[in-house]
């Protein structure tokens, strides 16, 4: 069943996770709705991933629910929770592709485990995924001989095979040279629009994700600190969101970690390893 317009295709509500007694996302509230590139940014081990895998049913939240196409994840039947994450695609961080395994049969995996139609069909399939990401070429080479930015791009072909509502990018731009990232970020925007996809984007690269994406959520200490367009975001005048925008190394995420007055430590008053004796 499609999503209607008015429904939200992901959806948390008051959504808390902890491992163990470490809390890891608190309240988080917020819809992504079907077409969209939505982007979640923020400090490295602030709970982007662990939104991902809490979509995919992976992590079960603490409290609160987290809805796929309007049902909850937690809720789901084994089965349903199968039938969902047919729908959802996932590109992991660095590619992650059989290396035992041609590009083709990479591409082909996911149709093959899911699916039973015939391999000629499989083949057209598989062709016509590379070639959007302009990998027809590339068909019989193997990861090992592919750049870091054709490995990433025969991942996205992958992650698009099943055709999927939703598709899941976690830090698709990591280690690549500014050249496949901006061909990455495009493709990302591109087969969003041109095969009705709705697009989750955790990255790091501001400038890039900007480009590409409709709305944008920055979470901090677990929170979600702040939502909105990109041209919203960068008039912010919240000192965080000022502060990870631009890239500025202090401001509210200080440089140096809290300390003993300088003072104190270089005269050896200060107790502990390096202090007084």
């Amino acid at each position: 069943m499609d999503p209607t317009p008015a429904q939200p295709l992901i959806e948390f509500d008051r959504v808390d996770f902890a491992y163990d007694a470490r809390q890891v996302l608190g309240g988080i509230t917020l819809q992504v709705r079907a077409g969209e590139v939505v982007a979640i940014m923020g400090a490295s081990g602030g709970g982007k991933t662990t939104m991902l895998r809490l979509i995919g049913g992976q992590l079960r939240p603490t409290a609160g629910q987290v809805r796929f196409d309007g049902e909850s994840v937690s809720d789901m039947s084994h089965t349903r929770l199968y039938a969902a994450r047919r729908r959802m695609g996932m590109l992991f961080q660095m590619g992650a592709l059989f290396t035992d395994q041609t590009v083709f049969e990479n591409v082909a995996f996911a149709l093959r485990e899911h699916t039973r139609l015939p391999e000629a069909m499989i083949r057209d399939l598989v062709l016509m995924k590379l070639h959007a990401v302009g990998l027809r070429g590339a068909r019989d080479l193997y990861p090992a001989q592919l750049s870091g930015g054709m490995a990433r791009r025969v991942a996205m072909a992958r992650a698009v095979a099943l055709d999927p509502a939703l598709v899941m990018y976690d830090e698709p731009f990591a280690g690549l040279d500014p050249i496949s990232l901006g061909i990455s970020a495009r493709l990302i925007r591109t087969l969003n629009d041109a095969l009705g996809l709705t697009s989750l984007v955790v990255s790091h690269d501001v400038d890039e994700t900007f480009a590409i994406a409709d709305r944008v959520f920055i979470l901090g200490n677990g929170r979600l600190l702040a939502q909105g367009t990109p041209e919203q975001l960068r008039a912010s005048s919240d000192p965080l969101v000022h502060q990870f925008v631009r890239g500025e190394p202090d401001g509210p995420v200080r440089f140096h970690y809290p300390a003993p007055d300088l003072r104190e430590d270089f005269l050896g008053r200060a107790g502990g390893p390096g202090g007084a004796r």
